[in-house]
């Protein structure tokens, strides 16, 4: 009788993923902006939210990405309920702990799920169920054991002639489009 009420309702894998492409636009942005990738934003986003942009922890975090009120605060997040401000503050916060943990995927999503201090604390990931729950998760649509760069860089020559380095994919549409 409990499975029932635990199991997928019809039609829910096929609304997770509408709600997937009407996001992907901003997620594709932030991925090219902060250069982190567009599938470990997912990913994070379908652990965290399932794509509901009104959810909200018991603990108070809030959106798509979960982002505490602080964590808003501090990146620039005026309306966390805003899909494209949530993202893009997650996002941020995503890069500064890439960083801070030189892309180890299992440390950076134990830092976003647990927080900087406890993996301090424990010297490394900490002993949580949730936290090694919500790792096991997330690695299991971005099995990446290190974190890269999201968008390659890519070197061509320009019609005068110049070397141009850009991690745009469509530069070189937009600038023919400027010269036609």
């Amino acid at each position: 009788m409990l499975a029932a009420f635990s199991a997928p309702l019809p039609g829910a894998a096929g609304a997770r993923q509408e709600l997937r492409q009407q996001y992907d636009p901003i997620i594709q942005a932030c991925a090219r902006q902060f250069n982190v990738p567009a599938d470990l934003i997912h990913s994070i986003i379908r652990a965290e939210s399932a794509y509901d942009s009104a959810a909200v922890s018991p603990k108070g975090a809030v959106g798509l990405m979960q982002i505490m009120p602080e964590t808003a605060t501090q990146y620039g997040v005026a309306d966390s309920f805003d899909p494209a401000e949530n993202i893009k503050g997650g996002v941020k916060y995503l890069k500064d702990l890439i960083k801070l943990f030189n892309g180890n995927t299992a440390k950076v999503l134990a830092a976003y799920n647990a927080g900087q201090e406890a993996l301090k604390k424990f010297h490394g990931i900490p002993p949580y169920a949730e936290t090694r729950e919500y790792i096991r998760r997330v690695m299991a649509s971005y099995p990446k054991p290190f974190i890269t760069g999201g968008v390659p860089i890519r070197k061509f020559v320009d019609a005068s002639g110049q070397h141009v380095f850009t991690n745009d994919p469509y530069y070189h549409l937009n600038g023919r489009k400027n010269r036609d």
